[in-house]
């Protein structure tokens, strides 16, 4: 049974950094584009970040672009969120996801698999 398990939530002070990781199990992943999703309190699941299958081609939220990085290690089956420069306003829930369908036209859709996420929180 596939499955995808996030880690690396946690703790952290505005301005500050976390890594995000999520690790694929059952299956391989390295054929899928990958994601990350977020949910903060009162909001309904948003986009994050989106990377291809060989990792060539990365999509951003506006409201991350220039400080997140999400990567990927086909070899591990894993799928990294590099988060910096932090704000309370990231404060969520991160979800990672495959497979993604439409990110270059930012039209996310036929996620299957979904990980149970990791929180993350941001303390000013």
């Amino acid at each position: 049974q596939a499955q995808l398990v996030e880690s690396g939530g946690g703790l952290v002070q505005a301005g500050g950094s976390l890594r995000l990781s999520c690790v694929g199990s059952g299956r391989t992943f390295s054929d899928l584009a990958m994601g990350w999703f977020r949910q903060r309190p009162g909001n309904e699941r948003e986009f994050v970040a989106g990377i291809g299958f060989d990792g060539a081609n990365t999509y951003y939220s506006d409201s991350v672009k220039g400080r997140f990085t999400i990567s990927r290690d086909n070899a591990k089956n894993t799928l990294y969120l590099q988060m910096n420069i932090l704000k309370l306003d990231d404060t969520a829930m991160y979800y990672c996801a495959a497979p993604i369908y439409g990110l270059g036209r930012q039209d996310y859709y036929g996620m299957k698999y979904w990980g149970k996420g990791t929180l993350v929180t941001v303390s000013s």
